[in-house]
């Protein structure tokens, strides 16, 4: 008989902030235990370590749960994986839903071998996602600001010409809005308190920008994304933190899929047909792809060969800046290849 250290268990955890409800079934399916347990990885080690010491687990992606995932690996010593929680939806096949189902379904799923995995970012990348995530939302507010103040002039009918104030978002231009005479009462202190706001978020921006610097000085692959025409410091802090790792990755096309800029194909029967790109990934990181799209375009001839090309069988120039971005993802993929060996 088989030693308890030695039996292999195949565990289901779904995550709660308040409680994980975990399952515990044998290699037959059979159900050990499911029951729900404080939110602590001691708590779910030591019910597990009743059934087996030998643990392969799964657990939704979600907040919090890559957290818990990283400390049943290394304090408890579990084999887990982070499932994707749109596909594990699917799969399950059923309207209803309880924590007690859920967790017996993925418990099932490890046991079969057909959970679907998503990665596991090491936490030096989970912290660089964090300022980079961070600096983007700094970067969306202040462009809300922005609007706002252009809403409120266009309100008022105010046309600001360059002869009166400068070019728009220079400090003369700005400064002119302080206390700007042809505003009204209320409508002058709201335009105050958003150039208040505009000036907290630009300064928050900088710092939040210098840090990011600071964080990604030493980083090989940063280094190295630096130095392809049209990529700055943010571009490249972006692809370090959301690719992390290009060899996790088997070829170019499946890293510009994760990067949402492949055609999504409609075909049915006889016609074949694109819908645009498709509708998954991290928008962040396709939005900092497109941009990146747009200065190669400008600045390296081989990409504005290509949109060249595209250019002339009548292609708009969305779709074209979307295949450059496309083409670029997917031939990175090679030139980052030599730089494998020497990340960490």
């Amino acid at each position: 008989m088989k030693s308890l250290a030695w039996q292999l268990v195949f565990v289901g955890l779904d995550y709660h902030q308040s409680g994980v409800q975990v399952c515990v079934m044998d290699g037959a399916g059979r159900v050990l235990c499911n029951k729900k347990v404080a939110n602590s990885w001691g708590e779910i080690g030591t019910l597990v370590s009743r059934f087996g010491g030998r643990v392969q687990a799964g657990i939704e992606a979600c907040g919090g749960a890559a957290n818990l995932a990283r400390e049943l690996t290394e304090r408890a010593g579990w084999s887990i994986s982070l499932a994707h929680p749109g596909y594990v939806a699917r799969m399950k096949q059923n309207p209803d839903k309880t924590d007690y189902s859920d967790a017996r379904m993925l418990a099932d799923l490890v046991r079969v071998g057909y959970l679907p995995k998503v990665w596991l970012a090491p936490e030096a990348i989970k912290e660089l996602r964090r300022l980079v995530r961070y600096r983007q939302q700094l970067a969306d507010a202040r462009r809300s600001v922005k609007l706002r103040i252009r809403g409120l002039l266009r309100d008022e009918r105010l046309l600001l010409s360059r002869e009166e104030a400068g070019n728009a978002w220079t400090k003369p231009w700005l400064k002119l809005l302080r206390d700007y005479p042809k505003l009204q009462d209320i409508s002058r202190w709201v335009m105050n308190c958003l150039l208040n706001d505009l000036e907290r978020l630009v300064t928050n921006l900088r710092v939040a920008e210098a840090r990011l610097a600071e964080v990604v000085a030493n980083d090989v692959v940063v280094t190295r994304l630096l130095q392809q025409p049209g990529i700055g410091l943010i571009t490249a802090a972006t692809l370090r933190a959301e690719i992390a790792q290009f060899e996790r990755f088997r070829t170019g096309k499946q890293l510009a899929r994760f990067c949402g800029l492949s055609p999504r194909n409609v075909s049915s029967g006889t016609k074949q047909a694109d819908a645009g790109l498709i509708q998954a990934g991290n928008s962040g990181l396709r939005t900092v792809l497109i941009e990146a799209a747009h200065r190669l375009v400008r600045l390296d001839d081989r990409w504005a060969a290509l949109a060249a090309r595209l250019g002339t069988k009548g292609k708009p120039r969305s779709v074209i800046v979307a295949a450059v971005a496309n083409r670029w993802v997917r031939w990175l993929f090679h030139q980052m290849q030599p730089e494998l060996s020497t990340v960490a």
